[in-house]
This record gives structure tokens, sequence and C-alpha cells, in this order.
């Protein structure tokens, strides 16, 4: 059986990790390459602590899915 993803999960995602690349190169120390607001490694705490946030965000809709698909078994 294939599994179909929500399409806010994907979203989501896309965007925790495009918020997780300039936050871990920010945490780094590579962050000024970017940006210079970026040379501050709490700027690059700050991406990756919205990344995760984000990620959880997406979590709701695919358990939501995840639930549905068990109460029609």
């Amino acid at each position: 059986m294939s599994r179909r993803y929500p399409l806010s999960f994907l979203l989501l995602t896309a965007l925790a990790i495009l918020c997780l690349i300039p936050g871990v190169l920010s945490v780094a120390g590579f962050g000024a390459v970017i940006h210079p607001v970026l040379d501050d490694p709490m700027a690059g705490l700050a991406f990756i602590v919205s990344a995760v946030a984000l990620i959880g965000s997406g979590a709701f809709p695919l358990v939501i899915e995840k639930l549905k698909e068990n109460e029609e078994v």
C-alpha cells in the first residue's frame, strides 16, 4: 500500500529544511557568507528553533492522517 503524505506536512517540512540550512551554517561559523546578520551564532539558533517548530507543526497533519487510516481499517 502506498502512503500519501498530507500537503501541509510536505510544505512545512520543506520550510523546516530551508530554515535549518542557514541555521546550521550560522552556528558552524559560516553565516557571514550568506548574510552579515547570520554571523552571530544566536541568529543560527533562532533558525534551528524555527525549523524544529515547523517540523512539529507539520507532524500534526501527518498524525491525523495516520489516525484516519487506522480508523478505516
